[in-house]
């Protein structure tokens, strides 16, 4: 029983151990009126297919999601790691977003970045 206990314990600590996504570098470029695409760089310690880095979101002031990249693969040998998402329109008067990661785990959380819109 100790040794079932120790094994459950142990594996739920790892699985904690990975954390949330940090979102460590983002590059802006507009490629349309109102329309931007994003280069963001994630770290996270994915330990595979049940704990990995699977999304990164822009978030405008309200709160709204502008834009969701899906990471359909974990990426435990390649860290930190960068993707984009183009086609992320942005209105008029909105002077700020937020880039968030989330993984398999804990959902969205970690750091994030507040990129200026120019």
């Amino acid at each position: 029983m100790k040794t079932i206990f120790a094994l459950a314990l142990a594996l739920s600590v790892s699985t904690a151990w990975s954390g949330e996504v940090d979102v460590t570098n983002v590059k802006l470029r507009k490629t349309a009126p109102n329309t931007y695409r994003f280069d963001v760089t994630l770290k996270h310690a994915d330990t595979g297919w049940d704990h990995y880095a699977n999304k990164w979101e822009v978030i405008g002031p309200d709160g709204s999601v502008l834009g969701t990249r899906v990471l359909a693969h974990p990426h435990v040998n390649e860290q930190p790691f960068t993707r984009s998402l183009g086609g992320v329109k942005i209105a008029d008067g909105i002077d700020e977003v937020m880039i968030r990661g989330g993984d398999s785990v804990h959902g969205v959380g970690g750091i994030e970045i507040t990129v200026t819109i120019d």
